[in-house]
This record gives structure tokens, sequence and C-alpha cells, in this order.
């Protein structure tokens, strides 16, 4: 009643994605925590959605739904995540900085003998052991190159979704090249075929709709990862979600927000379904992005500056919020610092858990700064150390003061500051995409990235949108932050980016993206042949500096390169 009464999507009986809404049922009511821990554990991850692609940051698309669910909960407005796909997944399943699972650089492509390391004990895993029911619905993106990669073998009971990193919203093909096609929809470890023609995110709900029906909230905990494929490339729904955005000049920015919108409606469901089946009183709700909005492609990150795939703070500031009846202060807004790591140990601690199942974590506990407003254990996050991006012209270990050598990409925030160095991505500022040329006439409207710098360092808290670089006012406070920046360097692994291997090649298994390694040595010969081609890399990088005069004192440092 309450959502008919906002006039968003009244109800259709044709429409395949909408239930019946009983008008006695209060979707988004303030109901006291009644039922025993641990509670139900509902996260909602999508993919690409920009800053300013949510209804209580946006003006031009409509979230009613997710803004309800926030303003009765909490909205965390200092949280962060990676600037690309795999890398947040990974750091969500693992509850570890990229450098400690050698997943720093770029992301896992179809064709890699890659994935999440199998010796990371993933957190359905530890779920699990705590006695909860685990279900993933969506796009996993963490490699499934052998079968102990995939979903089902990491942790979750069931599985349905796409195992690459982007899809046909309808036709389920995902291409890795021009002519490197295949099908990729699987339920379980078999290939799901009958879903071709279905829209995905209403695929996705009707599936986590089944799930809680099907289960007995009394009876076992449940723990559902729904990872929508919205609102990635390409842009696809059906077109009663872009209607209301006709409005809209900028035809990419109409399609995208008709996705989004659907994506909305999708989550007022499956609120809907959690009242309906008897989990709401006893559930947490957890809505998180992967990464930044991509402007070529819709989304918008304004008025944080960048992109997705940038280390500025609209490819890494991400949209979440928590609502839940177990909350003790709801309806706020909470700055506390908050990282996509936080959610494992958070949530295993929520389970039940002791702290020997995080032992070792880069995340924390930060349930009692979301719940009761109380100051985040966080004070710093590595958002990465990626050795193998393009290195900077313009840096070096001389700019970095003799511990850091500026050429590499990296970022570090610690309090309210936050360093960058080597190459970080575009360095825009992107308006709203209102009119149809954008971005042809607009793309260059404020890009202030001077050519010649290799390091810039902002406060955060006072200048959110990075416009005051201090790295030449603060000296102290760059050097404090780098040499944070050799600290975690020591610990980092090996960076895990093997070469794309023949034998991926959908059209040898049917038209089917499919584990395809299974013999222990051909693994082992993949795995020598990896660590070749890393070898010969760091040869090579440092054959180019063996003129510097603190080539020495750099290898020490960087002893952790691949």
């Amino acid at each position: 009643q309450f959502l008919l009464s906002l006039g968003y999507l009244a109800w259709d009986p044709n429409s395949p994605n909408q239930v019946e809404t009983d008008p006695r049922v209060d979707t988004f009511g303030d109901s006291s925590p009644s039922a025993p821990q641990p509670p139900h554990i509902i996260f909602i991850m999508t993919d690409d959605q920009g800053f300013n692609d949510i209804g209580y940051h946006s003006s031009d698309i409509k979230t009613p739904t997710l803004d309800k669910l926030a303003a009765y909960g909490v909205k965390l407005e200092n949280y962060y995540i990676q600037p690309i796909c795999t890398p947040s997944r990974s750091q969500f399943m693992t509850g570890r900085y990229q450098i400690h699972t050698g997943l720093q650089h770029s992301i896992i492509r179809p064709r890699q003998p890659n994935c999440l390391p199998l010796d990371q004990v993933t957190l359905p895993q530890r779920l699990q052991e705590l006695g909860y029911a685990t279900h993933m619905v969506g796009k996993w993106h963490l490699g499934f190159y052998k079968k102990e990669c995939l979903p089902t073998r990491r942790g979750f009971d069931t599985y349905l979704g796409s195992l690459t990193g982007s899809v046909n919203y309808y036709t389920y093909t995902s291409c890795d090249g021009p002519d490197l096609c295949g099908y990729d929809l699987h339920e379980g470890e078999t290939v799901a075929w009958g879903y071709k023609g279905k829209y995905s995110t209403h695929l996705y709900t009707r599936r986590v709709r089944k799930i809680l029906a099907t289960h007995d909230p009394k009876a076992q905990p449940l723990f559902i990862f729904l990872s929508f494929q919205a609102v990635h490339t390409p842009l696809q729904s059906p077109q009663e979600y872009i209607d209301p955005y006709r409005d809209l000049g900028n035809v990419a920015r109409r399609k995208y927000a008709g996705m989004v919108s659907a994506v909305d409606e999708a989550v007022r469901n499956i609120t809907y379904a959690l009242r309906k089946y008897g989990y709401y009183k006893n559930s947490v709700l957890i809505f998180s992005t992967d990464n930044g909005g991509q402007p070529l492609s819709g989304g918008n990150n304004w008025p944080l500056r960048g992109r997705k795939g940038t280390y500025w703070e609209g490819g890494i500031r991400g949209l979440g919020f928590v609502h839940s009846p177990l909350l003790r202060r709801r309806r706020r807004v909470s700055h506390a610092l908050v990282h996509i790591t936080d959610w494992y140990p958070t949530l295993v601690a929520l389970a039940g858990g002791n702290s020997s199942m995080t032992e070792g974590l880069d995340g924390f506990d930060v349930w009692e700064a979301i719940s009761e407003d109380k100051e985040s254990p966080r004070y710093e996050i590595l958002h990465n150390i990626d050795p193998l991006y393009n290195h900077a012209r313009s840096g070096s270990l001389q700019e970095g003061y003799g511990i850091w050598n500026t050429a590499i990409q990296a970022s570090i925030r610690v309090g309210d500051w936050k360093l960058l160095t080597g190459d970080p991505g575009y360095g825009d500022w992107i308006p709203p995409q209102v009119l149809p040329g954008f971005p042809n006439t607009w793309w260059n409207l404020e890009r202030h990235l001077e050519p010649k710098k290799s390091k810039w360092l902002f406060n955060i808290a006072t200048d959110p949108y990075e416009r005051r670089d201090y790295s030449d006012e603060r000296p102290d406070i760059v050097y404090e932050l780098m040499a944070r920046l050799a600290f975690y360097n020591r610990s980092a692994v090996p960076v895990r980016f093997p070469s794309e291997d023949p034998r991926a090649d959908p059209s040898l298994s049917g038209g089917v993206w499919l584990p395809w390694v299974e013999d222990e040595d051909e693994e082992e010969e993949w795995d020598d042949n990896h660590h070749t081609e890393q070898s010969d890399w760091r040869k090579k990088l440092k054959l180019s500096q063996s003129m510097s005069l603190l080539k020495s004192l750099q290898a020490k440092i960087m002893s952790n390169w691949i």
C-alpha cells in the first residue's frame, strides 16, 4: 500500500517480476527485534552502479524502494569498495586486501587459468561452519578454470548465475573478443539452458524468492548473496522500465535509469518475500555496489571525481546501506569508515562466530559502528598496490623520498588523508548526462590531471571531491603515507595474472563457458608458465632501472614485486 501510494509500478498481474502485495503488510515498518540470533543475512550487490545513481543522491533516477530501505536503516556515506569487479568480489569473499590474494591487477578474464585462491576460506564457508544454509544468485567473476573454483565448491549450497564478467541480459551470451563467444548461465555445476529469453534481473529475483519460500526460517539461518549483473553493460531492460525516463535526452542514461528501476523493483519484491515468509524480523539486508559508475555507459558519480577503474573517489566510494530491525540506532546517516573487506568479520560475528574464525584478515567487525553509531575500528584503508599497471613516466623512487616508487599505481587512506601514486586513472568531474551529445563535447570539460605528476594528497574529510592537492604543501604527510604503502607492500604476495589459455575457447566445449582444466599435471604446467613469465617481467624491470643510483634501495623496498 505504501509503494502504491508513491505511484510506483502499480500492481499488474501480467508483470513477470511483480508479487501481489497484501496491503496489510508493512514492508518497511520499524518492527522491533523479537527472534533470536543468528540473523538471516541477505547481501545484495549491484554492478557498476555509480554514486549518483540512486534516488537519495540523484535527481534523475528514481529508486523509491532503495530510498525507503536506506531511510529506515543506516546509510553508509563513508563506505569504500574497489574500482573494478573481481577485486571487490574477492575482498568481500575473503576479507583480505588484493595484495594478500594475488588479485591486485585487473580482473580475472574468461580464458585465464586463474580463480580466487583455493587456500582462502571464504565467507560462505565460514557461515556454513556456523550452521547456515548458503545460496548465491548472479554474477560470479572469480574464476572458473577448474571445478574447484566454482561457487558450489567455495561455500555455496546452490548457485544460479553467470561465471564471467558480462553477459547478454536475455541470451546469456558472453564474449571475450569478437570471435570468442559462449553461453554462460549455470545452475549448480551444470549448464542452465532453460532460461533463455528471461531478463536476468527478473530471473535472479525469482530464484531468491523461491529460496525464501522453500526454506524454513525457524529451522536454519539463511545467507543469500544476490550479485546482480545489473547495471553493467550491455544496456538492456524491458521497455516498461525505460518509458518513465523518456524525457531524459541522453539515450545511454535513459536505458541505464530503466535498468536501475528494474533493480529497485526487484529489491521491493525480495523485501516483501522476507516479510511474507517470516524472515524479516530477524534479518539483516545489506546493499552495496561493487565499484563506481561508468559515465560512457550511462553511469554517474557526480560530484565525485573519476569513474569506474580509477582510484579517485568516483571509482571507489560506494553506495551502501544496511536495513534491519536488529539495528539499535536506525534512520540515520553513518560517516564511520567502512571497507568491503569488513563484511566478512562483521557477518561472521553476527552469525555467532568467534574471533579465531577471522584472525589475520584485513577487515574489521564494524557492526557496532553501524548499529550503535560507535566509532569505527577502522582507521586506514589500503585501496591497492598494483605493480603491473602502466607505470607513470614521471614517477621515481626519488619522488617518493627514497621509500616508495611513485611510478607504481597505488592508493591509501589514513585517517582523513588519501594518497595516490602512479597513474590513478582519468581524473574528471563528470556532471550528469542530460544532453544527447554526451560524452562527445563534455568529456574534456574538467580534466585536471597534470601530465608530469605522480603523487597526489587530499583531505577527504574536508574535500571529498579531490579538488585541492596538498602533496607539495604537506610533504610530511606524504612521507608518512608512503611509509605505510611500503609497509603493506612487504606483505604482498605475487600477482596472479596468467596468460590466456586457448583451451578455454567455448567452441571446444559445445559453445559454453565451462571449466577446462582437470588434470593436475596440466594445472602445474600452466602455473610454471605463469611464474616464468612473471620472472621474465621482473628481470626486464630491474634491467631498465640499472642506471639508478638508488637501485639497491629500491630492490629492498619492492622485494615483493613479481
